[in-house]
């Protein structure tokens, strides 16, 4: 039985340690390196990539696009897989459909820019403004940590974790202290997500998804919660408005929750 229990928590350590990683890239990672910080092309090549679209496709994989100003490009579909977009300026820029799996944009700028249908996995996006950004069926597994999106619209994203897929340890999204001030979460997938101590006031999850995320210590107050799945939502010192709490009845540590 000793063995057994051994092996257990070793398993339940190195998961936990997996999880870790998956999310904390940032772990021995010198952001001030010139891969990190640097671009190694200008605003005019890659309108000149974009100018030569390959049968629509534009690869930008892995290329160095630090502090760049792209902002209003229509990089539609563009390959951004594993890019490093670190404070680059994209506002008002069109990222429809565009691929941007483990990518870099640590304090990027995308207010206002369009991502609809874009995939994120594992990308890195601590700290961007994406005020007013839309972005709808959008697949978000990545880490938004101190993000700001007031008023962005991901109706219909999915920011759950990926059950199926854990080689990387577990992969969802992170909005950890995020504001999200009247952003529009209808029909999102937010099931397991990290929503702890997000500024939610007055944000919209109708319809939404919420089981088994972590909002301990988020802001609520105002939120729309008509036909939100809530079973399992952690509101531990969460703020919450007195009439929300039939509608997460499901929710976990609600008798915890700040009643406002």
């Amino acid at each position: 039985m000793r063995q057994v229990a051994s092996f257990v928590l070793l398993c339940v350590a190195f998961l936990s340690a997996a999880n870790l990683r998956a999310q904390d890239m940032l772990q021995g990672v010198d952001l001030a390196q010139p891969a990190y910080s640097k671009a190694e092309l200008t605003r005019a090549d890659v309108e000149a990539a974009l100018n030569q679209r390959n049968n629509g496709k534009v690869d930008l994989s892995q290329k160095s696009l630090n502090g760049l100003d792209l902002s209003g490009l229509d990089l539609h579909g563009v390959d951004f897989r594993a890019a490093r977009m670190n404070k680059t300026r994209l506002a008002g820029a069109r990222l429809d459909d565009a691929i941007l799996d483990q990518a870099w944009l640590i304090e990027a700028d995308l207010s206002g820019a369009s991502l609809k249908g874009a995939h994120a996995f594992a990308a890195q996006m601590q700290r961007m403004r994406a005020d007013g950004a839309d972005f709808a069926h959008a697949r978000l597994a990545g880490d938004l940590t101190g993000a700001s999106a007031r008023g962005a619209n991901f109706s219909d994203a999915d920011l759950s974790a990926d059950m199926k897929n854990q080689s990387m340890g577990l992969m969802r999204a992170v909005l950890r202290s995020a504001v999200l001030e009247g952003a529009r979460f209808q029909g999102a997938n937010l099931a397991s997500a990290d929503l702890r101590f997000a500024k939610a006031a007055r944000a919209d999850f109708t319809n939404a998804n919420l089981k088994g995320a972590d909002a301990a210590g988020a802001d609520f107050i105002g939120a729309i919660w008509t036909g939100a799945k809530t079973e399992g939502l952690d509101l531990d010192s969460a703020e919450i408005d007195f009439a929300a709490r039939a509608a997460l009845s499901g929710a976990q540590n609600l008798d915890r929750a700040r009643v406002k």
